[in-house]
């Protein structure tokens, strides 16, 4: 079967608690019912503060939506805004929401170059940024004037700085979907604007919500930006379920500390969080568990090490439980708590309640049961398109499926294992190697920390297979003969070998936890001449 789609079984949720498949509610709608049911029950917290409560939460949204009413925010104003994860992103996040404006959540590491093509593009009336860094201040005032020289001027509000206009008392409208401009984490080129409707990011929450049975009394650790696309589908999910969450503006030893100390009891977001949970657990005194009470670790990022969920569930008692989306649609694929530990460590689950998958062959047709191909997607979690509808055309098949350029595979029970990405096939001797299956091998062996392949141009071969390592050890790392010897016992074909290594202190990575795999190829691109080659 080449084909999945998460709808129907017997474990679905629905009805009309609004869990269920998409029902035309707002992010708005859904967060004044969490207001309403549980006024009292804390909602969220930053680290080192004080729970603030859903009612308090509601009384800051509102004063807030009444303030920037008075700005001049209406429906459908695009408001760019770029803060890290806290207690007043999630209030801006909401009173955006109620004012049913267009959101453009920014990622807090775009630079100048970044930040001038998406105002550009977004063409935002207002832009807010975090007043606590006065360079970040300057620079957004600075890209902000440049753009408005060729088009409408962009208010900008230093947050924390500039108050906003205060106005009277407003009843800002409830019930007004919004709509969203998120931006690609963009590893190889400018950033890719998508659009998205409310329903996107309602359907990514409620899949987190089905798959994790997550309860109220849950304690959430937010590590994941705010600002991307995975983090509104987390408040979503708080709001429907009403547990609390700890918001942390930076993942460091301090916040993994806050983390025991909030007692979570799910921990995200991917591995890079996960080998960091791992390690700080390594500190402990024996006998003593990090997070006590955890019960899942959710995360997305393909290319893990097959062996780390049994890691994870020796050293804390739970798994993880994947999940697979794009920025052009969120959390589409997830695990299930019951999943075996053989799925938890090889797939990334399957289709969410209200989306499809399927798997297609070069020639577009149907690609079996257990055969590689395209992954395609659609469903309740898909953009409405990218703002250059350029994009969008190359993007979607003539059916109404977007093309995601990821490779992969569907069993029988439909469980999608990512396989690569079709630009990131090594093509060695007309022979294609995947970057993610050599990687997934080499990061088992016990001299390796974290690992990326990438491929070389190579004027024998066409390119050839080079291993970026962080070693467990810098003053010892495995050589060549190391990993090749060890690809050979793990029964790796001999032409997947790594034919080249490098030595890192830590890979290259964007916001999201992705190894930016464009930068080590530039590093490494000048001494390729140079490097040395493995038995062929």
């Amino acid at each position: 079967m080449d084909e999945f789609d998460g709808v129907g079984g017997s474990d679905g949720v629905g009805g009309s608690d609004g869990v269920g498949g998409s029902d035309g509610v707002s992010l708005s709608s859904v967060f004044d019912r969490r207001v309403r049911t549980s006024p009292r029950a804390p909602a969220v917290r930053d680290v080192g503060g004080e729970p603030v409560s859903w009612g308090e939460l509601g009384d800051r949204v509102t004063a807030l939506a009444a303030d920037l009413a008075a700005r001049g925010v209406r429906p459908a104003t695009v408001v760019s805004w770029q803060l890290p994860t806290s207690v007043e992103a999630i209030v801006l996040l909401l009173a955006l929401c109620r004012l049913g404006a267009t959101q453009n959540p920014l990622l807090p590491v775009y630079g100048d170059r970044e930040l001038d093509f998406i105002l550009r593009q977004a063409r935002p009336a207002l832009l807010i940024v975090d007043g606590a860094d006065p360079a970040r201040t300057a620079a957004a005032r600075r890209v902000a004037a440049a753009v408005a020289r060729d088009g409408a001027p962009i208010d900008v509000l230093a947050w924390g700085k500039d108050s906003p206009a205060r106005g009277g008392p407003l009843a800002p409208p409830t019930g007004v979907a919004g709509r969203w401009y998120f931006y690609t984490s963009g590893t190889t080129s400018v950033p890719k604007g998508v659009v998205h409707a409310d329903r996107a990011v309602l359907a990514a929450g409620r899949t987190l919500v089905e798959r994790l049975g997550l309860r109220p009394d849950d304690r959430y650790g937010a590590v994941f930006p705010l600002c991307h696309v995975g983090g509104p589908a987390w408040q979503v999910a708080a709001m429907l379920v009403g547990f609390e969450t700890l918001c942390v503006a930076r993942f460091t030893d301090e916040a993994i500390s806050a983390l025991q100390d909030f007692d979570v009891t799910i921990a995200g977001a991917g591995p890079p969080f996960f080998l960091a949970y791992l390690a700080a657990q390594r500190a402990l005194p024996a006998g003593r568990r990090l997070f006590p009470s955890v019960r899942a670790f959710p995360g997305g990022g393909t290319g893990r090490p097959p062996d780390l969920d049994a890691r994870m569930v020796a050293a804390f008692g739970a798994g993880i439980v994947p999940t697979y989306g794009l920025t052009e649609a969120p959390i589409v694929c997830m695990g299930r708590l019951g999943d075996s530990p053989a799925q938890r460590a090889t797939t990334e689950g399957i289709a969410a309640p209200t989306a499809r998958l399927r798997v297609t062959a070069a020639d577009g047709g149907a690609a079996p049961a257990g055969s590689d191909g395209e992954i395609q997607l659609r469903g309740d979690h898909l953009m409405l398109g990218y703002l250059d509808p350029e994009l969008t055309a190359a993007a979607m098949t003539p059916d109404g499926w977007l093309r995601t350029g990821d490779l992969g595979r569907l069993d029988a029970a439909g469980y999608l294992t990512v396989t690569g990405r079709i630009k990131d096939v090594i093509i060695r001797n007309m022979e294609n190697v995947s970057a993610v299956e050599v990687e997934q091998v080499l990061a088992t062996h016990p001299g390796v920390t974290d690992v990326s392949v990438i491929g070389l141009p190579d004027g024998r071969t066409g390119e050839r297979v080079c291993a970026v390592i962080v070693p467990a050890a810098a003053d010892a790392p495995p050589s060549l003969a190391d990993l090749t010897g060890w690809c050979a016992r793990a029964g790796l074909m001999k032409q997947k070998w790594p034919e080249q290594v490098e030595l890192v202190d830590e890979l290259p990575r964007n916001p999201v936890g992705k190894v930016a795999k464009a930068q080590l190829r530039e590093r490494y691109l000048p001494g390729a001449d140079t490097a040395a080659a493995a038995p062929r």
